[in-house]
């Protein structure tokens, strides 16, 4: 009869022997390597570790709901009308870039949009409140962090406001983003008579829930189906993580583009409750209202690609003069590298900002672990010093800015439900280029001989934290 040790022992290898034909399941390379070695060193921690967080899996009733949602947008579009001619003949890569984004998200650029760029945390807040006190027919929002604090009960005050005007608000809470509002906003919002639905809920015994590590990440509202928001900002006071505020960057939106952004939020809440609305106000006829064409990407697990990733990649390899990239967690994968690598020797300046400070120290580690190979290939990297920089945004010689919610890691490419707004506006670029500028002004630039300074202790737990990129 075999001991508990024996026992233990021969479990440990029947785990490594299923799980190494298991794993590489439909799963890229190096996320299997990544669980793998984490299941052959650590046996059972792993498989748990593993049943929570990596099993490719998804209920097959949100997967069916998924696909009508899919087909709702595809409806939807076909609500919005002609897209407004462009104002003049697009750049080759403006042209290429919208073609590739409208076979995978399906969305056609819309020209006619005014676009404004906030940075100013308070005043972007501000912003969103003045439009939901303002509104007459609806207010929709999602954000992936809506907290019971100062900001998010300021939010919420509005939304209460507006419903007793006799507005329809509706408002997508991710489920563990969100954890705090949903438990302490989100009762009174309902009992004022604003629909607040969890994102992507989690638990044990409900059926049709979500992986713990799918979540919702997007930041998006609209107001009356005319006004939209988007980018890297949730309604969360910028101190939330103690001693690292959040900057941040949205996009507040004006003109045909808002309906796209209409049309994800509303695949959302019906992916979430199954509900259609078919209210006659929700896909408005909307007027020009400036200069700039615009486009909408999301990006989830129930896509066909990932396609945030895809189209990064895209811009990186497309790019003749000058890249700027800005995200507060680094952790890509090997495609992500090798553009970058291929720009900069095509002559592209590669531009890398990153926050000196960061609020997830492990995701910290492993980015730090990528550094030296990124010097090494000519890659400049700003390390902005002010404050946490949590914006995410691109921009792509003179022609494209991508301005959005996904980080530039494995989990936002191929786990988060994302939304990215391409604008085809030199003058929007160029926008957004002051914004980097000033990052470049307010950080510093890491320099090889300085990166190759730091101590060898240092550099071993960087590359050994860079091992889990799959599970970050």
């Amino acid at each position: 009869m075999l001991t508990w040790s024996e026992a233990y022992y021969a479990s440990e290898w029947l785990i490594r022997l299923v799980m190494l034909f298991y794993v590489p399941n439909r799963r890229s390379p190096a996320a299997a390597r990544t669980w793998l070695l984490l299941i052959f060193l650590l046996p059972w921690p792993g498989l748990i570790v593993y049943t929570a967080i990596g099993r490719i899996h998804f209920p097959k009733e949100r997967l069916a709901l998924q696909a009508r949602a899919q087909k709702l947008i595809r409806a939807a579009r076909e609500q919005m009308g002609v897209a407004a001619p462009w104002s003049e003949q697009p750049s080759s890569l403006v042209a290429r870039t919208a073609a590739l984004v409208q076979r995978l998200g399906e969305f056609v650029p819309r020209g006619g949009n005014e676009i404004g760029l906030l940075w100013d945390y308070q005043a972007t807040i501000d912003a969103l409140i003045g439009d939901i006190n303002n509104a007459k027919f609806h207010v929709h929002l999602l954000f992936y962090i809506f907290e019971s604090d100062p900001v998010g009960r300021a939010v919420a005050d509005a939304l209460i406001a507006a419903a007793r005007r006799g507005v329809k608000c509706r408002v997508l809470m991710d489920a563990v983003g969100s954890k705090g509002g949903l438990r302490h906003l989100a009762p009174r919002l309902r009992e004022s008579g604003v629909d607040v639905q969890a994102a992507l809920p989690v638990g044990l015994f409900r059926r049709n829930t979500a992986r713990i590590d799918l979540r919702n990440h997007r930041k998006i509202a609209v107001i009356d189906g005319r006004i939209g928001y988007t980018g890297s900002q949730n309604v969360v006071e910028p101190y939330f993580v103690r001693d690292c505020p959040n900057e941040e960057l949205m996009a507040r939106v004006t003109g045909p583009v808002v309906v796209q952004l209409q049309a994800v939020l509303l695949a959302d809440y019906y992916f979430e409750t199954g509900a259609v609305l078919d209210e006659a106000d929700l896909f408005p006829q909307v007027e020009p209202s400036g200069p700039s064409p615009a486009q909408v990407l999301p990006s989830g697990p129930g896509y066909g690609h990932e396609n945030a990733q895809e189209l990064m990649v895209d811009l990186l390899h497309a790019a003749e003069r000058r890249i700027v990239i800005t995200t507060p967690y680094f952790v890509p994968d090997e495609p992500f590298l090798q553009a970058m690598r291929t720009a900069v020797l095509r002559g592209v300046e590669v531009h890398l900002v990153l926050p000196e400070r960061s609020n997830q120290p492990f995701t910290r580690l492993a980015q730090q672990g990528y550094l030296e190979g990124l010097l090494d290939d000519g890659i400049i990297i700003h390390l902005y010093q002010p404050h946490f920089l949590h914006a995410k945004h691109m921009s792509i010689d003179d022609d494209v800015a991508l301005v959005g919610s996904s980080n530039i890691d494995i989990r936002s490419f191929a786990l988060n439900a994302e939304i990215s707004l391409l604008i085809y506006d030199p003058a929007v670029v160029a926008r957004l280029r002051e914004v980097q500028e000033r990052y470049f002004t307010h950080g510093r630039v890491l320099t090889k001989e300085e990166w190759a300074k730091r101590p060898a202790i240092a550099r071993t737990i960087q590359n050994l934290a860079r091992l889990a990129d799959a599970l970050l």
